[in-house]
């Protein structure tokens, strides 16, 4: 089968990158054909025959003119669409698999992979996995970070609904960036554009809920936990780490404010006799490295960081938002390592509270601290969740690509 998978970004840069490389690789190795859209990019890894890529946008840094223009293509994009079009012509793929495209992509790549079935009779599957709730909220977070709390103003009442994006500065609190995200969304969606979509992967029941408020995204929506490529039996030596603790509580991700860093940091300092390793990297790195009790390891994969989460006593996931399918929750889980979570989103699908884990009230510095030393001191407990997290089975990636045969040929 010729699939193409369609991403803004095609290097390395979050959960959406790991997904979707880790099930191109094992789908090309098992005799399918695997090829890749979206923009160029010094770092990128993967690509398609005929070199056709977007040009690189990066709205944060844009000043004048080029802001503007970079304004409009976040609501469509010709150089998409053309683009697109040389790839689709050359590799006429049986399924385009979609991933995160809005902003930078645009759905102007359905547009054209509508047109071009039509003009080349090709029968083309359109699949889309969420990563996040960008199909109903233009923030895509459902979090207004003026009032820095949850915000479902946009969902469940049609396209009228996505003005609250603009009156709430829903997007990193700038008015313009705001409007821009409420045109994009209400055009989008006027247009009826996801109606072309034929199946929606939610990776949590959360996720399908939410996505399911939308009578469009109802009909379609799939539920499919994300996959594993961790491996369970794997050694790891990371005597090469200077300064790691002998034992120590593990938060491995990105350091930003909707991951919940700001209300791990303050437990974090409020326990200065119990260490903690930071693996990752982000915009709050430098007040990360100001804590007298974290060593920062840096951004870590592969064995080595299945060799950090391994010998972690447990690891923090202590989002403030919705979080879909975390895989640090995942990941820790498959190599027997307990999760604290927050109590949010996909996140307690995750974790069997009291058995494999333990929650917390996302966003509550001190209930996190308790939990934080409560588990510390009773290793029993923690011993107990190892041996519990044994029976626990994520899919491989073999089996969620066996499962996902049957949505690429219904």
């Amino acid at each position: 089968m010729r699939i193409l998978m369609v991403n803004k970004f095609l290097y390395p840069n979050g959960g959406s990158e790991t997904y979707m490389f880790q099930l191109g690789e094992y789908l090309e190795q098992h005799g399918h054909s695997v090829q890749y859209f979206g923009m160029e990019h010094p770092d990128r890894c993967v690509g398609n025959k005929v070199n056709a890529y977007t040009s690189t946008m990066d709205f944060h840094t844009s000043k004048g003119l080029a802001k503007i223009g970079y304004a409009l293509k976040t609501i469509y994009s010709t150089e998409s669409r053309k683009k697109l079009r040389l790839v689709l012509d050359d590799f006429r793929p049986e399924v385009v698999h979609l991933n995160n495209f809005n902003y930078q992509l645009t759905p102007s790549v359905i547009v054209e992979i509508m047109q071009w079935k039509k003009a080349s009779g090709q029968n083309c599957r359109i699949v889309y996995t969420a990563h996040d709730f960008q199909l109903i909220c233009p923030n895509h977070q459902l979090f207004n970070p003026i009032e820095k709390h949850i915000c479902e103003k946009c969902i469940g009442g049609g396209k009228g609904r996505f003005v609250n994006c603009a009156k709430g500065k829903c997007i990193h609190s700038s008015t313009v960036r705001s409007v821009i995200g409420f045109c994009e969304a209400y055009y989008w969606n006027a247009r009826g554009i996801y109606r072309c979509l034929d199946a929606v992967i939610c990776p949590s029941q959360f996720m399908k809920a939410k996505l399911d408020t939308s009578p469009i995204l109802a009909a379609k929506t799939v539920f499919l936990r994300n996959f594993t490529g961790t491996n369970r039996s794997a050694d790891a030596d990371i005597s090469s780490l200077p300064h790691l603790p002998d034992r120590y509580a593990l938060y491995f991700g990105r350091f930003s404010a909707e991951k919940g860093i700001g209300t791990l940091m303050k437990a974090v300092e409020a326990l200065p006799v119990i260490p903690f390793v930071f693996a990752g990297s982000g915009p709050l790195q430098e007040q990360v490295d100001q804590i007298k009790n974290v060593v920062n390891v840096g951004f870590l994969s592969g064995s080595l960081l299945n060799g950090v989460i391994r010998n972690a006593a447990f690891s923090i996931v202590p989002s403030e938002v919705f979080d879909n399918c975390p895989y640090a929750a995942i990941e820790s889980l498959t190599l027997g390592t307990p999760v604290l979570g927050a109590k949010i989103g996909g996140i307690p699908e995750l974790i069997d509270d009291g058995k494999t884990g333990e929650l917390f009230q996302s966003g509550d510095a001190e209930n996190l601290k308790a939990k934080i030393q409560s588990l510390w001191e009773d290793e029993s407990r923690l011993n107990q969740y190892r041996e519990n997290s044994k029976s626990i089975v994520f899919d491989s990636v073999a089996d969620y690509a066996q499962k996902l045969m049957q949505i690429y040929q219904p």
